[in-house]
């Protein structure tokens, strides 16, 4: 392998939702240089930032039928039993809900957890609170996803957080999606909630690291028990 083919696979591609506030940052750092010399060294800063979080990285997805994947890079913050947002218009029954929550510094392209077809989508206006939260999932502005599987419905929420004010989709409802397939993205930092059949048993604990596109969160067609989790 030569030594260009080597630096190009450290080049992570940039979503193109990220062009406009690129330019606008390389502009800005030009004027604020012309100003003053350290304003145009924060600009540039700020615009590396930029480019860092529009980041779009491949990603190897798991095909086998069943899986359900991480929709979302960050920390897996809460796993618990919740109803679904009513907008999905699913039964008013408990679901296993994984929340998944991501920083400013994680990779916000959004990746469909289950293959499918997009039976219900839905936006819903709301407040900006800390997405961390657990009143986010009813309060928070949302992008709401259900997706028919031969296992059942699996559900996924994006909710804007404090500094988020942008849902970006880049699917329809009708839709047919795949495994790992980007479905959207959220701008600045936010959650991903995924809604599970109540008898799908989490493979992931509460705190854990997830990583979207390649992160296994279940297996609805597996009958393993509850794991243990750990800090070491």
């Amino acid at each position: 392998m030569s030594l260009i083919d080597s630096c190009r696979k450290l080049i992570v591609p940039i979503h193109k939702e990220g062009y406009i506030f690129i330019a606008i940052g390389l502009v800005a750092t030009i004027v604020l240089g012309q100003l003053w010399e350290p304003f145009g060294w924060v600009g540039a800063l700020i615009t590396l930032w930029i480019c860092y979080f529009f980041r779009d990285p491949v990603r190897i997805t798991p095909q086998r039928e069943g899986l359900v994947i991480s929709p979302a890079d960050g920390r897996v913050s809460q796993v618990a039993l919740a109803l679904p947002p009513p907008e999905l218009e699913l039964p008013a029954e408990q679901m296993t809900r994984i929340s998944i929550f991501m920083n400013v510094f994680d990779c916000h392209v959004n990746r469909a957890p289950v293959a499918g077809t997009i039976v219900r989508m839905a936006y819903t206006p709301g407040l900006f609170l800390n997405a961390e939260l657990d009143k986010a999932s009813d309060d928070n502005e949302r992008n709401a996803l259900a997706i028919e599987t031969p296992a059942g419905i699996v559900g996924v929420v994006q909710i804007a957080g404090l500094i988020a004010r942008r849902i970006v989709p880049f699917v329809k409802q009708g839709d047919p999606i795949t495994t790992g397939e980007r479905f959207g993205l959220i701008r600045f930092g936010s959650r991903v909630d995924v809604y599970l059949p109540q008898t799908v048993i989490p493979l992931v604990g509460e705190g854990q690291t997830a990583i979207a596109g390649e992160t296994v969160l279940a297996d609805m067609s597996a009958s393993e028990l509850k794991r243990a989790f750990r800090s070491i």
